[in-house]
This record gives structure tokens, C-alpha cells and sequence, in this order.
């Protein structure tokens, strides 16, 4: 089964490289543009700067209609050009740049939620002390298990969703 499932392990890893790269993204971008326009001028006889207007037009789904393809490999190169841009490239284009806007700013850092985690350890510790002083037992807090851990009892959308919840600093 692992075998299987490789091929789709390497496109989702060259997906992922794709759309961390801006430069990449870019360079494959006007690759796939002289390339449909050289294989457009030579199937359709069309010059060069033509076939690379067609190419523009036809990757950005404008499509004016000046230059269209009359043969059935034109029209097959347009199909793939347009299908590779519009379920590929710009979505990978939007999504770079979707990520780069969306910042979660009130994220705790991992040394914040250390520095929390010994700040309450350290106020345990000083009301067990003043609840000593006063006689008063204090109770022990709920043990419960990591919500995100795999063997968690609780319900894979609970555990996706309540580990993830942040609290906004102050």
C-alpha cells in the first residue's frame, strides 16, 4: 500500500516546494508560457510573437479570440494550458500569497507558552503554600490527556479544534 501511495507523496512534496517559492512559481510560470508559444508557432505556423500573445491570453483565461487555435494539437496545447493555469499554477500563485497576508499574530511562540506554563506551575505553588498557612486544602487539578494526542479519546474535529484555539495577549 505504501508503494502505492509514493507517486502521490513526491507531487504533493513538488506542490509544496512550488508554493513556497515565489521565484519558482514565477520561472515556471513564463516557462510554460515560451514553451506553449514555441509549440503553438510551430503546430499553428504562426510567429513567434504571436504564439507567445496566444499563449498570455489563453494562461490567463482572457482569451480575445484574435489568435485561436484551427488544429486539433493546437487546441489540445490550449485545453492543457489553460487546465494547468487555472487547476495549478494560479492557485498555488494565490495560496503563496494568501499565506504571506494571513498571519496570526496572537500565536503563542513555543518559548511564551514555556514561560506560561512556569508562571502557573509557580502560582500553584504559592497558593498551596498560602493554603497551608490558612489550613484549607487545595484540590488537585484534572489530569486529562493531550486533546491532539493520536490515542485521545476525544473525537478527531473536537481534537482539531479545541487544539488549536488561541488566547490573545494582553
Amino acid at each position: 500500500m505504501e508503494f502505492l501511495l509514493l507517486p502521490f507523496r513526491w507531487i504533493y512534496r513538488g506542490l509544496v516546494w512550488f508554493a513556497n517559492s515565489p521565484r519558482t512559481l514565477i520561472t515556471s510560470y513564463l516557462l510554460m508560457i515560451v514553451v506553449a508559444g514555441i509549440i503553438y508557432s510551430h503546430v499553428e505556423h504562426k510567429s513567434g510573437v504571436d504564439a507567445v500573445w496566444w499563449a498570455v491570453v489563453t494562461a490567463s483565461t482572457v482569451g480575445y479570440g484574435d489568435i485561436s487555435p484551427t488544429s486539433w494539437q493546437g487546441r489540445t496545447l490550449a485545453a492543457l494550458l489553460i487546465s494547468t493555469m487555472v487547476l495549478l499554477v494560479i492557485p498555488l500563485i494565490t495560496a503563496h500569497f494568501a499565506s504571506r497576508l494571513i498571519v496570526d499574530d496572537d500565536a503563542f511562540e513555543h518559548d511564551e507558552q514555556e514561560e506560561l506554563k512556569a508562571d502557573v506551575r509557580r502560582m500553584r505553588a504559592l497558593l498551596e503554600e498560602l493554603a497551608a498557612r490558612q489550613g484549607i486544602s487545595v484540590p488537585e487539578p484534572e489530569r486529562r490527556e493531550p486533546l491532539n494526542a493520536p490515542d485521545s479519546e476525544a473525537p478527531l474535529w473536537e481534537r482539531s479544534t479545541r487544539s488549536n484555539r488561541r488566547r490573545r495577549r494582553r
